[in-house]
């Protein structure tokens, strides 16, 4: 029985050497694994809505959605639909009762087709973004102008008005327009899955809007046409929901190691 204890013990001190010899990892590396989702978003734009409920002379809906391709590339695409009424008038002229030159009325759809580049590092577990993005964007509408004056700088025979033109309503159908836009926004996760996003836009007209026999003073998707420029401001604000397909494992970044500073005894 001693011989037997006796044996036990040196096995038990021989374990314990050979576990002693094993290097010891002071900075042991985390391996919990985090999957996160990728799949489509979709959603409504929610300023246009807003703005319809508000104004009587415009209505506008629009689709919004992404699909996610890696850790920070999304493609994206709007598909929207715009009818705005506007009325053009000359300020700052001696003109009492009148100075109205025209109105006219827009309506047409557009589709707008890009990818977005996600800057922010999210904290571990997040998948919130800040993005930059471009799109090739293209409208199909028609532009209805119904009624007009003639301006006249010289305005001998009518002081108080300019001189009547027609209103009968014309209708230009037909009509195109394409352009890119640069795209900065951001999408912010609320509840699981549940997105509330906004993005400004800056585009560049591949044509001259100023067609005859009447020009594109607004484009459905690009927004107004200012004179003598190509360029236009565009906004929206959007709620949207993933529907997530599958995950993708990736493991936190790990932090370079600091050598320790020398001391100075």
């Amino acid at each position: 029985m001693l011989r037997y204890f006796i044996s036990l013990f040196l096995i038990l001190g021989f374990a314990k050497i050979k576990a002693q010899q094993k290097p010891i990892d002071l900075q042991p590396k985390d391996t919990v694994v985090y999957e996160q989702p990728y799949g489509i978003r979709v959603g409504i734009d929610l300023s246009r809505p807003i703005v319809s409920s508000f104004q009587d002379n415009y209505t506008g809906f629009e689709i919004v959605g992404d699909y996610r391709l890696t850790q920070k590339l999304y493609l994206a695409a709007e598909l929207g639909n715009e009818n705005k009424t506007r009325i053009e008038e000359l300020g700052g002229i001696d003109v009492p009762n009148d100075a109205q030159l025209y109105d006219f009325t827009t309506s047409g759809s557009y589709l707008k087709l890009g990818v977005d580049y996600n800057t922010y590092e999210n904290w571990y577990g997040m998948n919130n973004s800040i993005f930059v993005g471009g799109r090739f964007a293209i409208s199909s509408f028609s532009q209805t102008v119904d009624s007009f004056r003639f301006y006249e700088s010289n305005r001998y025979w009518s002081r108080d008005q300019f001189a009547p033109g027609s209103t009968e309503s014309q209708e230009f159908s037909g009509r195109t327009q394409s352009w890119i836009e640069f795209v900065f926004g951001t999408k912010v996760e609320l509840f699981a899955n549940i997105y509330l996003g906004g993005s400004i836009r800056l585009g560049f007209l591949f044509s001259d809007p100023n067609v005859e026999p009447f020009p594109n003073l607004f484009i459905p998707g690009f927004n107004k046409v200012t004179e003598g420029s190509k360029f236009g401001v565009g906004y929206n604000y959007s709620i949207s929901y993933l529907i997530p397909l599958y995950k993708k494992a990736k493991k936190p970044e790990e932090t370079e190691e600091q050598e320790p500073e020398p001391t100075n005894n």
